[in-house]
């Protein structure tokens, strides 16, 4: 137990705390309160005139454009439905590029002539609102002096109510857009790249002669890490509280190491955070499925069952914000930091994704012989080709200052984008390659040698946690995004691609079915084409090994290591062209992007480094000159009284001081000229100078922590941050 008294005090409240009684009634069955706060079809199937449903279903389901008409009375039914559950305010909910949820909240409430009010609720303002646009990021798509902006109900996305004991809010996920039509969020383009993509791949199906081809959309199962850390240690920690990371700390005398946290029994107090999170989210529609310990102490991780990327988007930015607010609840932070803690795990955010539709189901599930079901391998070789031509717009969709530090790290994959097919996947496509496919590997019998248990099946292929784009059986895993950011910057691009891919491979074998060969000698020639043609990017081995880095490069794949690397991939004439084409990005929208990732990188890291200069001199300083005062002081006394004193601690201390002194000098000297710099050189000198400058005092003042008098040591440690909950 520690001596220091603002990191006891902290302890001695963590003792007192009490878990807080349930939010919810335990007693209530999830399936009676799953959605029961969400404007969902079965409950405008009930209050809206059949017309007007079925006009709303076609929009949500077939993709139709939204009848103009039917939006007051849907308003109407709303407000109602709303007002029945203690709702006096709607907001328009947005995504813009900070990465964060937005909205602005107006009341139904209308005053009257005679001094009364009345509560109304119109279509013309379901349908758009005007929040202030000039100070979220634009990339000088707008004027600071231009204000105006637009959000525009997405009906595909449907209305929730958020719970607050001071009342309820009805809650409207919108696009949100300049006044010149410019996209100023990551829901417009997710809606266009969808749109994009839909469109190639009821192509393939045509070819396929599939007539009732419902529109095709992107399934989406975002897994999410996350840590949870006691508040009373997070607010006396200056840089988790300002930065969401610890950028001090020393490594504690016992961390991941022996694994026992990984899918461990989960603390009693975690738990009740987790039922409580988990009831909110049912009430929002969410579909939380999974809960477990994840592998770094403090770290555990939830997992959605699949859903329309477009709303698995939305889902996901309402669990962060729901996590967020009940860990404060329970006398929690939750840290969604790509990496809160140096030395353990980092956290992502599994992006799972497929492509179907109502009609044509999964296109990515194989079925029991993947050789013989043409259909999934051109949309499995549609993917290969996408991630090998636009490996590097991939890596720049999960591009931040605080993924930097997780991917490559053994903890996450590398920067460098690859597949992993599987065992049963790799010997379908070498057989296409060398000819054609005749058969797959099937799945075997698993005994584990007890005779009361029964025989486990076992898979045809084995999983690989190093590979950034993974197959798992029916779907693909990107594995690279960042716990902190939001899925639709990553579906975008995966749709987007997959647009241009699928557009290839529809016309290479409509050209060839005119030009008079038979569809399937068509599709099997494709299918050769693309394993010849892209099959490097098809790697199935260990991605953390040294060699796999040296045999990247001779395959002609990118490595773009850092943020800096991989932001100039928005201005490449491959990117400018396949989001035009795809009517994805405008190039001014692209151009935006590039600009707001360089100023976020900056301001990101420059907050980093004034908050490690503070730190370090206003508060570890002055406590290792303390200790460095109590030993000279003791050195001096024995000297004093005739005893030989031992100085040898004195100057170890001295130069430690010594070093953390010269840190915090080449830290400002860093920052002085850092803003001498514009644009992406700007970033790059952030990257090769002030994080330097940054972790050298980190160095020194690791050392100090794990030397000083613990009674003197300020800042609650990792041992106490990462084991005490």
């Amino acid at each position: 137990m520690t001596a220091n008294p603002t990191r006891l005090g902290a302890i001695r409240t963590i003792e007192a705390s009490e878990a807080p009684a349930a939010f919810f009634d335990v007693t209530e069955k999830t399936g009676a309160i799953f959605g029961e706060n969400v404007f969902s079809l079965s409950v405008m199937q009930k209050r809206l005139p059949k017309s007007v449903f079925r006009s709303v279903y076609a929009t949500i389901q077939r993709g139709e454009k939204l009848d103009p008409a039917v939006a007051d009375i849907v308003a109407s039914a709303m407000k109602d439905w709303a007002m029945e559950r203690g709702v006096t305010h709607y907001a328009h909910v947005f995504y813009p590029l900070t990465g964060l949820t937005a909205e602005k909240h107006d009341s139904f409430m209308e005053p009257v002539g005679d001094g009364t009010a009345v509560w109304e609720f119109s279509g013309k303002t379901l349908v758009q609102g005007e929040p202030d646009a000039s100070s979220f990021p634009n990339g000088g798509i707008r004027a600071t002096f231009e204000a105006r902006g637009y959000t525009g109900w997405d009906v595909q996305s449907p209305a929730y109510i958020l719970e607050n004991p001071n009342g309820n809010t009805l809650c409207i996920p919108t696009i949100f857009v300049s006044m010149t039509g410019e996209a100023l969020d990551h829901k417009t383009p997710l809606l266009r790249s969808e749109a994009a993509m839909s469109e190639q791949a009821q192509r393939v199906l045509a070819l396929f002669g599939h007539e009732d081809i419902d529109k095709v959309v992107s399934y989406c199962g975002p897994e999410q890490e996350y840590f949870l850390v006691d508040s009373a240690f997070v607010n006396s920690r200056p840089d988790l509280l300002n930065a969401g990371r610890s950028l001090f700390g020393a490594k504690p005398p016992k961390g991941q190491e022996f694994d026992d946290h990984y899918f461990g029994a989960i603390p009693e107090r975690v738990l009740g955070f987790m039922h409580d999170t988990e009831r909110a989210l049912f009430r929002l529609g969410v579909p939380a499925k999974t809960r477990h310990n994840e592998v770094a102490p403090g770290q555990f991780e939830i997992a959605p069952v699949f859903e329309r990327a477009n709303l698995a988007s939305d889902h996901q930015q309402l669990l962060m914000s729901t996590f967020r607010s009940i860990a404060k609840q329970h006398g929690f932070e939750c840290l969604f930091h790509e990496k809160p803690f140096a030395g353990v795990n980092g956290s992502g955010k599994h992006v799972n994704f497929s492509f179907g539709n109502g009609n044509q189901g999964n296109f990515l599930s194989p079925g029991d012989n993947p050789h013989d079901n043409a259909q999934f391998l051109v949309f499995c070789a549609a993917i290969i080709r996408a991630v090998h031509l636009y490996g590097g717009l991939l890596r720049l969709s999960i591009a931040s200052a605080g993924n930097d530090h997780r991917l490559g790290a053994n903890e996450a994959p590398p920067a460098i984008i690859s597949i992993f097919l599987g065992d049963q996947l790799q010997d379908v496509f070498e057989q296409i390659a060398g000819g054609g496919a005749t058969s797959s590997k099937q799945k075997g019998v698993l005994s584990v040698g007890v005779d009361t248990l029964p025989d486990l099946t076992k898979d045809a292929g084995d999983r690989n946690r190093t590979s950034p784009m993974a197959f798992t059986g029916n779907r693909f895993e990107f594995r690279a995004a960042g716990s902190n950011q939001t899925v639709a910057a990553s579906m975008v691009i995966i749709n987007t691609i997959m647009a241009e891919a699928l557009d290839f491979l529809a016309t290479e074998i409509e050209t060839s079915v005119k030009g008079g060969t038979e569809f399937n000698a068509a599709v099997q020639a494709v299918l050769a084409k693309v394993v010849e043609q892209h099959g490097a990017v098809v790697f199935n081995g260990n991605g953390y090994s040294e060699e796999w880095h040296v045999e990247a490069e001779k395959r002609g794949l990118k490595n773009l290591r850092t943020t800096v690397d991989a932001l100039p991939e928005y201005q490449s004439p491959e990117a400018r062209k396949l989001f035009t084409t795809y009517g994805v990005f405008s190039e001014a929208e692209l151009e935006s992007r590039f600009e707001i990732g360089l100023e976020q990188y900056v301001m990101t890291i420059n907050v980093e480094a004034n908050l490690t200069g503070e730190i370090a001199k206003t508060t570890i300083l002055p406590a290792a000159v303390r200790y460095q005062t109590e030993l000279a002081t003791n050195v001096s006394a024995l000297k004093a009284a005739g005893v030989d004193a031992d100085t040898a601690d004195l100057l170890r201390v001295s130069e430690m001081i010594a070093a953390l002194r010269a840190g915090i000098g080449a830290l400002d000297d860093a920052k002085a000229t850092g803003h001498d710099h514009e644009g992406l050189a700007e970033a790059a000198y952030y990257r090769d100078s002030v994080l330097p400058a940054m972790l050298q005092i980190r160095e020194a003042a690791d050392e100090i922590e794990t030397f000083i008098a613990d009674d003197l040591w300020p800042l609650p440690t990792y041992q106490e941050m990462l084991f005490i909950r």
